[in-house]
């Protein structure tokens, strides 16, 4: 394939993938991390001050922020969220978005078009590196698999640091290979760069340090067996950490400049008081009253919230369950249900291909040849490893999203290998045999993503239930995020509803789209309450955490909805809203 074909069909890719997550977003509310992610990142950018949503660093807040710079918003300065509350997140991106005067879908489009274009940006990076790894054909395969990845175009529309921290990963790993190979001052720097801003975009990336590390030591000593020159590659790795660590000052102090000192220390330590790591909480109380090190105080308060979080876990649904606990099977089901069957299907094929033909017979001296020669997908293997092993022991099992880094490698890994394998098939019918079946197999790949077009946050691949099934699977961000409150609002004015109980989950206001119409609604309450003939809508998150049973020692309210399961719903607003006709000559006690 020439390279200006290649060049023609990525663009068109990448425009595509512009169109549908642009026009996906139709119809779509806040989901649940927008509600503080949107207004903090405002807050940043016109205050200068960073007392909300610490426990995410600013970089893609900023970004969605931006456009919002020339709407001539309302900000709410006097309220209590924002003037007596210690990080009022979700109070106050209420506040802002809904209560203070601003247009709220507006706010949500405008703040989305960052992301979107983050999203296209972190595909022409993939295929730009796929290039120059495996070539023309290679790069557009990846970039193929990325374009209609339901889960990149699910993530890729909203304002998390999800899709950004992906950016992040495939940019400092590449520029830490390139000075790895070439330590140049040039390299060093960008790598430094680079790296300073991947710990700008998400805590979790803070596993590339000893990712790092180790393909640092790897590199040295494979390429040199000399223990003085490991010793300054360790240097200059260092040196690299230096800089990135002066890019984190930078922006963190940009963000502290109207935040005042006293604020930041009583924030910190309200909110880190009963964190167990008490060396780490001393230290950022010490740096916190000195000016110099605020920026360093604030990002460590940040990622001592993102710590605490993680091994507190989050009550969450999952195969019929409900637990505070992280159970170590729960992203391995989510990848294997959230993906495609098409690309498990190559994932298959290519493990097949590594292992035909395979001997043991010098497997060692094989070994140290390919990491020499092939240190690049070696490290990729590396750092796959690294973040199953950690995301496997977290307690904090909300989404497929967490573990999105892992997703790029993955796809340049599988292509690779079957490629190679391709190119050794001599025979020109078992060549012509195997093109057909990829071909039938991206295909399956792209119809898939395309049949579940807008509603990609609730795709499911087929042995997951499809679209309207995986909800019994799993929900919160894997399949309901609050992101059809909007399309809610469409079918009661459709339907000419009077009124109608709402029991929803996610970022949106229900009282900003419903008005008169929206009686409140909770699961906890006893059925009785709700008058015949009553329509309730209930959000998928939340009428599954009230059927699934609680597992052992888990205190909290479970199996409240169970007396739906007489109902059938009468409609869905989007995927992800049930909506119900109650009447008395049912059962509902």
């Amino acid at each position: 394939m020439s390279n200006r074909l290649t060049n023609l069909i990525a663009s068109v890719l990448l425009i595509l993938m512009f169109l549908l997550a642009l026009f996906s977003i139709k119809g779509m509310s806040s989901t649940m991390d927008e509600l503080p992610h949107i207004p903090a990142g405002y807050s940043y950018l016109s205050q200068k001050d960073y007392r909300l949503n610490a426990e995410h660093p600013p970089l893609i807040k900023d970004l969605s922020a931006f456009p919002l710079l020339f709407l001539n918003l309302n900000f709410p300065e006097e309220h209590p969220s924002w003037t007596e509350g210690v990080n009022q997140q979700w109070w106050f991106g209420n506040q802002f978005l809904y209560q203070s005067g601003n247009d709220a879908d507006q706010i949500i489009f405008w703040a989305r078009i960052p992301m979107i274009l983050l999203l296209v940006l972190l595909g022409w990076f993939l295929f730009y590196w796929a290039r120059k790894i495996g070539g023309n054909i290679m790069a557009i395969s990846v970039l193929s698999l990325f374009t209609f990845s339901p889960t990149f175009l699910a993530h890729g529309r909203l304002v998390t640091t999800d899709v950004g921290a992906v950016l992040g990963v495939l940019l400092a790993t590449y520029f830490w290979l390139k000075w790895l190979k070439n330590p140049s001052k040039k390299n060093i720097i960008l790598a430094g760069i680079f790296f300073g801003i991947s710990m700008l975009l998400k805590f979790s990336l803070v596993l590339l340090i000893p990712f790092f590390l180790i393909i640092t030591l790897t590199y040295a000593w494979f390429n040199t067996r000399n223990f003085k020159k490991v010793l300054k590659y360790i240097g200059l790795a260092i040196l690299v950490g230096i800089i990135g660590m002066i890019v984190v000052w930078l922006v963190y102090e940009f963000h502290l400049l109207n935040y005042p000192l006293e604020k930041q220390f009583d924030d910190t330590k309200y909110i880190l008081e009963s964190n167990v790591l008490k060396p780490l909480v001393n230290l950022t109380y010490w740096m916190t009253q000195k000016p110099i090190f605020r920026p360093y105080a604030q990002y460590l308060f940040g990622l001592l919230m993102a710590t605490q979080r993680v091994a507190g876990g989050n009550t969450t649904y999952f195969l019929g369950q409900v637990s505070a606990a992280g159970s170590w099977y729960y992203f391995p089901v989510v990848y294997f249900l959230k993906i495609p069957l098409a690309f498990h299907l190559l994932t298959l094929i290519a493990m097949c291909c590594l292992v035909l033909k395979r001997s043991l017979k010098n497997c060692f001296v094989r070994f140290n040849y390919w990491i020499k020669n092939h240190f690049t997908e070696f490290s990729m293997l590396v750092f796959l490893l690294i973040y199953w092993l950690v995301s496997i022991k977290s307690n904090l099992n909300l989404g497929i999203r967490h573990v999105l880094p892992v997703f790029p490698f993955t796809y340049i890994l599988v292509c690779l290998v079957i490629k190679e394998r391709f190119k050794n098939i001599r025979k020109p019918l078992l060549k012509k045999i195997a093109l057909s079946i990829l071909f039938v197999i991206f295909g399956w790949y792209i119809i898939s993503s395309c049949l579940v077009f807008p509603h990609y946050l609730s795709y499911f691949n087929e042995l997951g239930g499809g679209q309207k099934n995986g909800y019994q699977y799993v929900t919160d961000s894997n399949y309901d995020w609050g992101q059809d409150l909007k399309r809610l609002e469409v079918w009661i004015e459709k339907n000419n509803i009077e009124k109608i109980y709402v029991d929803y989950f996610g970022g949106g206001d229900v009282f900003y789209y419903l008005g008169e119409k929206y009686l409140s609604w909770q699961g906890t309450k006893s059925p009785s309450e709700l008058p015949s003939g009553s329509y309730l809508a209930v959000s998928a998150t939340l009428l599954q955490g009230g059927r699934g049973e609680p597992v052992k020692n888990f205190d909290q309210p479970a199996g409240y909805y169970n007396w739906l399961n007489d109902y059938e719903p009468i409609a869905r607003a989007g995927n992800s809203i049930f909506i119900y006709y109650i009447q008395y000559d049912k059962p509902h006690l």
